[in-house]
Parts: structure tokens; C-alpha cells; sequence
């Protein structure tokens, strides 16, 4: 990082020692691990501080580590126009726990909090209206999860007989198919056009 984030990390910590268990560079970005429970207390700071000032909410995202006892990272990225720097915010929970909503701190997280929680499950507590976002009312399950299956459970379909929209368990009408990773010039079985001008050797020692 820089002499002006190392400095910035510096004051975060040094106000908010209880709040944010650590900071870190990452690619030249400073990263504020803060506390679950904190979260609003720390974006609200990171917003009214002079030092500070990030009064923009660009994102809030999730990202999912199923190895890991809180499997779930809540991402929160923060612009500050004044200062010209950014600043990435992580919390970490896991399936059962809520994270609190920051919407009181940036009405912007209302739909960014909604996206988060209908692709990982992640329940955002005291949001005024969470609801899935992105997929449809009746979807099973989370799709963003590392153990969602790449097929899902259900797959819709419009019925001609029924004259509606129905949901039927995913079923695959092929076997799934085994790439060879080859250019069409290597694992091609078919002929291709100008084949027919090369050269093939013959197992006779004849050309044609």
C-alpha cells in the first residue's frame, strides 16, 4: 500500500479498536476486516469521518469458502471522491448466523443486500425488504453456493397441454459430453474444408 491507505489503516484501527479485528494491503487496496456485529458502526464512521469520508457504497457483494468454519465473506466497497481512495470492507459469517443491514447507512445496500442474500443465503437482519432479487419466487436453494449444482434442482418449461409455466425436476436429455480440449484441426473425425488438398502418406508407401 501507500504512505496515504498505510496511514488511513492506521487511523481505522487506532478509532475503531474494538470494531475491526485487522487491516491488510491487497493489491495496492486497503482491505478492513471488521467485526459482524460492527459492521454498521464501522461503514458509518468510514462515512461521516473527515479523514475518511467514503460516502459511496459502489458494491456489496458475497463470496463463498466452504472449507472455512464462517464459509460466507460479505464484501463492501466504498468510494470516497474527496480523498480520491478507496477502501474494501470484509465481514465473515456463516449460514445460520445474520449480518446486520446497513441500509440506514447507505439506501443504496437495499438491493446490493437483496442480490447477496438470494445468491449465497446470506440473511441480512433488520433489512426492510429482503427478498430474492434475481431468481424466480419459487427457486430452490442459492445459486452462487460452491455446492450448487451447475444443472440446479428444477428446470421451467412453458406446457402446451397445461397452457402454463411448469416446474419439473432437471433432467438431461444427453450424457454429459467429453471434451478433448483439441483445435478442430487435431480432434476432428470429419472432413474439413481443404482437407482435400493435402498430402496423406499411405500405409502401401503410396501418395494421394
Amino acid at each position: 500500500m501507500d504512505e496515504a491507505l498505510t496511514e488511513l489503516a492506521e487511523h481505522i484501527t487506532a478509532t475503531l479498536p474494538d470494531e475491526v479485528d485487522r487491516t491488510e494491503g491487497q493489491r495496492g487496496e486497503l482491505v478492513v476486516w471488521a467485526r459482524r456485529s460492527a459492521i454498521v458502526k464501522v461503514l458509518t464512521f468510514l462515512r461521516d469521518d473527515s479523514n475518511c469520508h467514503f460516502r459511496q457504497l459502489m458494491s456489496v457483494c458475497g463470496a463463498d469458502y466452504p472449507e472455512r468454519e464462517h464459509r460466507f465473506e460479505v464484501v463492501y466497497n466504498l468510494l470516497s471522491h474527496r480523498h480520491n481512495q478507496r477502501v474494501r470492507v470484509k465481514v465473515a459469517t456463516d449460514e445460520e448466523t445474520p449480518v446486520p443491514s446497513v441500509t440506514g447507512v447507505f439506501s443504496s445496500a437495499t438491493w446490493y443486500e437483496r442480490e447477496t442474500w438470494d445468491l449465497y443465503g446470506v440473511f441480512f437482519s433488520d433489512h426492510p425488504d429482503l427478498r430474492r432479487l434475481l431468481t424466480d419466487y419459487g427457486f430452490e436453494g442459492h445459486p452462487l453456493r460452491k455446492d450448487f449444482p451447475l444443472t440446479g434442482y428444477v428446470e421451467v418449461r412453458y406446457d402446451p397441454d397445461q397452457k402454463r409455466v411448469v416446474y419439473e425436476p432437471v433432467s438431461l436429455t444427453q450424457e454429459f459430453r467429453s471434451f478433448d480440449f483439441l483445435s478442430p484441426w487435431e480432434g476432428s473425425r470429419q472432413m474439413l474444408a481443404g482437407d482435400e488438398k493435402a498430402t496423406v502418406t499411405l500405409p502401401e508407401g503410396k501418395q494421394t
